[in-house]
Parts: C-alpha cells; sequence; structure tokens
C-alpha cells in the first residue's frame, strides 16, 4: 500500500530534523550526560517537528546501544517502540482523550515499572485541550513523578495550558521552517523518489508551506504525479496564478483602472484558479511592496518577486493606499471562509481596492487624505471637490398681527344682559412653512402604518415651524406622552433630514379650535334666546 511522503521520510534521529538544531543538540547533550528531566513541553506550529522529536526521545532514552545521544533504531527497543508493539511507550491524542477518567486512567498506570524498558513514556499530543479537571488530576503526577516515568507534552497554543504545568515542565519551542531548508528536504525527498524536482517549483513549495515541513512535503506529493515537476506543474495541479499574473493585476489596481483587473480575474477563474489563494498572493505582494517602499535593501522580502518589479509598483502606490489594500484584502479572504460566493467576494474586493471612496474604514479614509496631500505637493492648482449640496431652507411665512382687543358685541338689555365677544373677521391664512416641513416629515413614516396613522390624524396631531423648532401639538396628554415616549427621537431624526439640519422638536398639550370649531359653539348659544353681534 502507498504510504504518503510525509510518513515515509519522517526523520529516525536528531541529526535527521531540519531547522531545530536548538532543541535536538541540547536533548543529545542531556541523553549524553544522563541529565534527563521527568517532564518536557514542545511548544510550536504545525509540521515543525514536535511530534517526531518526542517519538525520536522516547526512543533515545530506551535504546540498548545509543550512539552519541542518537537511537541506535537496530536494537529490539527502537524497533519495538517504532511498530508500537511496546506498551510502555504510549502516545495520546488530547484533543480525543481530554476527560478527567482518561488522565486518572494514565495516572493509575504510570506508578508501574516497565515491563521492557527502561523508561515508561507518555507522549502527550495537544495537551492544551485537556479539561480544567483533566489537567489538575495531571498536575499531581508531575509534582511527584515515579523514577521510571518521563511525560513529553506537545502543544501549538501555549497560552492555554496552566501555569501550574508550565513551571513543572522544561520548554522547548519549535521555531518554523526557513523556506531554504524546507527546499532542501523537497530536493531530497524527490532525489530519493526518482522525479526531477525544479529550483523554482522548490522554491515555490516551500513558500506555501508557511514554514511546516509536513505541509510542504504533502504539497510535493501532491504535484509528483510525473517524473518532472517544474513551476507549471505546482502552479496547475494546486491552483495558483502566476507571479505575471498576479503583477499585472495589482498594476491594474495600482492604476484604479478597474476593467482590466475585472478582466484578468476573470480569466484566472476560469482557469480554475482558487479565489482564496489569490487574494493570498496578492496580499502577499502588497505586503513585500510595502517592505520594499519602505526599505528597498531590507532582508525581509519573500524574493517571490523581482525587484524591478516591485520598484515600478512602490512608485504608483503611497503606503497609506497600500496599507488600505492589505485591510481590505485581509477582510475579503476572512469573508471567504462563510461565504461561499468566493468570485463575487473577489470582484467586490478588487472594486474596493481600485476605488477607496467605496471603503469606510480608516485605511481608506488615511489614503484619500494621502492622494490630496500629493496631489497638492505635485503642484495640481484645481482639485474638484466632492459637493454636497445642502437642502432649500423653508421659506418662513410672515405672522399674522392679532388685533390688541376683541371686539365686543352688545346684546339688548331686554333680550339678556350679557356681553358676548364678537366673532374676529375671518383672516385669509397665510401658508406656514411647517405645513411643507409636516408633510415632507409625515412622508418618510408613511410605511410605519401605526405611527403615520397617529402623526397625521390632524384631530388629534398638529405641527408648526417656530423660530426654527418644530412644535408639536397634541389634543390630550394621552397623545402627547405617546408621542414623546415612543416617537420623538425618530421625529427628531426625520425633521433634520428634511431641513438637512439639527432641528429642536417641542411637544405641546391642548389646541385652539380653528374658526370652524368656534362657529360650532356660537352656534350652540341659540338656546339662550336670539343674540345678535355688533359688526
Amino acid at each position: 500500500m502507498y504510504q504518503a511522503l510525509y510518513r515515509k521520510y519522517r526523520p529516525k534521529t536528531f541529526g535527521d530534523i531540519a531547522g531545530q538544531e536548538h532543541i535536538t543538540e541540547t536533548l543529545r547533550r542531556q541523553i549524553i550526560s544522563g541529565r534527563l528531566t521527568h517532564a518536557y513541553l514542545f511548544v510550536g506550529t504545525r509540521g515543525t517537528g514536535k511530534t517526531t522529536c518526542a517519538k525520536i526521545l522516547s526512543r533515545a532514552v530506551n535504546c540498548l546501544s545509543p550512539e552519541d545521544g542518537e537511537p541506535c533504531n537496530k536494537c529490539l527497543s527502537c524497533t519495538g517502540i517504532e511498530d508500537g508493539s511496546i506498551l510502555d511507550v504510549l502516545e495520546l491524542d488530547a484533543a480525543s482523550n481530554n476527560g478527567v477518567d482518561n488522565v486518572r486512567a494514565l495516572r493509575d498506570e504510570a506508578f508501574y515499572s516497565p515491563a521492557s524498558v527502561i523508561k515508561r513514556v507518555y507522549i502527550v499530543d495537544e495537551v492544551h485541550m485537556l479539561t480544567t479537571a483533566a489537567f489538575n488530576a495531571l498536575l499531581k503526577i508531575l509534582e511527584e513523578p515515579p523514577e521510571h516515568l518521563l511525560f513529553i507534552l506537545a502543544t501549538t497554543e501555549l497560552h492555554k495550558v496552566p501555569a501550574t504545568i508550565l513551571s513543572r515542565c522544561q520548554r522547548f519551542s519549535f521555531k518554523r521552517l526557513s523556506p531554504d531548508a524546507i527546499a532542501a528536504r523537497l530536493a531530497l525527498i524527490a532525489s530519493s523518489e526518482g522525479f526531477t524536482l525544479t529550483a523554482d517549483a522548490a522554491d515555490r513549495l516551500s513558500k506555501l508551506a508557511d514554514g511546516s515541513m509536513r505541509d510542504g512535503i504533502s504539497l510535493l506529493d501532491q504535484c509528483a504525479s510525473d517524473t518532472v515537476v517544474d513551476i507549471s506543474r505546482v502552479l496547475d495541479t494546486i491552483g495558483l496564478a502566476g507571479r505575471q499574473d498576479i503583477l499585472r493585476l495589482a498594476a491594474a489596481i495600482a492604476e484604479r483602472d478597474l476593467s482590466a483587473a475585472l478582466d484578468i480575474l476573470e480569466k484566472l477563474y476560469d482557469d480554475g484558479k482558487d479565489m482564496a489563494s489569490l487574494l493570498n498572493e496578492l496580499a502577499g505582494l502588497s505586503r513585500d511592496i510595502l517592505v520594499f517602499k519602505l526599505s528597498p535593501d531590507s532582508g525581509l522580502l519573500s524574493a517571490g518577486y523581482d525587484s524591478a518589479g516591485l520598484s515600478a509598483l512602490s512608485k504608483k502606490l503611497t503606503p497609506e493606499r497600500i496599507f488600505d489594500h492589505l485591510a481590505v484584502i485581509k477582510e475579503a479572504i476572512f469573508g471567504l471562509s462563510r461565504d461561499g460566493c468566493s468570485r463575487l467576494a473577489a470582484e467586490m474586493c478588487l472594486i474596493r481596492l481600485c476605488d477607496e471612496r467605496l471603503s469606510d474604514n480608516k485605511s481608506a479614509l488615511l489614503s484619500r487624505i494621502s492622494e490630496l496631500e500629493k496631489s497638492i505637493r505635485s503642484g495640481a492648482r484645481h482639485i474638484d471637490p466632492v459637493v454636497i449640496e445642502p437642502p432649500p431652507e423653508p421659506m418662513i411665512a410672515e405672522a399674522v398681527e392679532e388685533p390688541e382687543k376683541p371686539v365686543v358685541a352688545a346684546i339688548p338689555d331686554s333680550d339678556m344682559k350679557t356681553h358676548i365677544p364678537a366673532q374676529a373677521p375671518v383672516q385669509t391664512p397665510v401658508q406656514d412653512a411647517g405645513d411643507d416641513v409636516w408633510a415632507s416629515v409625515l412622508a418618510l413614516f408613511r410605511k410605519n402604518v401605526p405611527v403615520y396613522a397617529l402623526l397625521s390624524d390632524k384631530s388629534k396631531v398638529r405641527a408648526s415651524l417656530k423660530a426654527g423648532t418644530l412644535v408639536i401639538t397634541a389634543k390630550d396628554k394621552f397623545t402627547s406622552g405617546t408621542i414623546e415616549s415612543h416617537q420623538l427621537d425618530a421625529i427628531r431624526e426625520a425633521v433634520s433630514e428634511v431641513l438637512g439640519k439639527n432641528t429642536n422638536v417641542r411637544v405641546e398639550t391642548g389646541f385652539h379650535d380653528t374658526n370652524e370649531g368656534i362657529q360650532d359653539k356660537l352656534d350652540s348659544l341659540s338656546v339662550f334666546g336670539n343674540v345678535e353681534f355688533d359688526q
């Protein structure tokens, strides 16, 4: 049966582990001098050699004929541990055995002396997945371990391991592997397997591995379907865009040529390129452009693009705009994990990259300010501003002067000795600007049927604009209380939207009758007899 390359070429000795010499040399010296501790904690990202190093250490401490701190891999102990026939060396996955009962069973067995090896070794992978109760159960045996016991704990998330556990372990931090180290191991594996791996293909695979040797070997295994693995094979198999395509896409974005950017994206999409990988490559290029612009001779460049291409793009982009690009791309990549429309997400990302006015984050605002400053420094005499026309001010009708004294009608003593104020002459009403404002406000509430029904009822609610304040007069306290408690904020926002400025809104209770209402009351006085009014 075919065996995966990362399993087939797993290191057998400390010397085979690439890029972790600061750890392997320390462990070898401890084995030679016999100064082994009872608990080790291996910390690092995925694929950096934590579990591999733990297995080598378990064989080295039990090897019958060690060679300079290395396991011989030939004696009964080494071969038995390697094939799993020796049960005194046990590997546990804390992700699936994280309960307190699992740790208690382990603790009960740990006190027994090993049957066929020198030390009983427990390798606990992903130890941060243990529950709090399980950690407490493990702590007891770490405090007072038997002479024959060795714990090797491994984790990718150190912050989740309790401090009480950390203080009882020797901690070793595994570094991310360099692209050169990964590329060298990939070339060695390709030679052993009998196929050719070109230098540029090995370089691209080592960068895609992101510091993980296991990921790099797995990618090589995926591409090794022919006698020659070159860069085109890698791009086609993994679904990546070529560097020239990414450079052309970045150039179109720098020129704000949205049509060209979308055309390039469509071609790459039709060729089966993965949109998430495309955005990741675009983010990597933007990062290199930023580093090149700030420090051209920096050793932090990824070496994926030549200096000429980075120089041409860096002249077209300001640091502020590059920061905006990175923020937009990061948001788009994060959204791809939750949304299945990868092409739509990538297209929206390109649109926002070409026009930062469509983004509302701080990076986009700084980019726009930077463009204005650049235009001013370059001597541009005219910059078209974005003009927002304010809404027209409402026309306020002139106030109608009220008579100083009401006209009094005299009623003859023979009929009734009562003086009743005569009806004032009917004035032709002047159109109040508040009516237009209130009508516009009501139009905004038309979809909210309950609110619109109450506010548009003239028998209960009226409104007028007085000295810049919209006064809403309700007929009774219940209506005014309802408006003040539930609708006042919404009305204030609507009035400000209509007038284009913040406007005060006041609610009052009780309004005066109209002329028609007064006439109705005067007609009701007929029960007292004939009443005549002085004209």
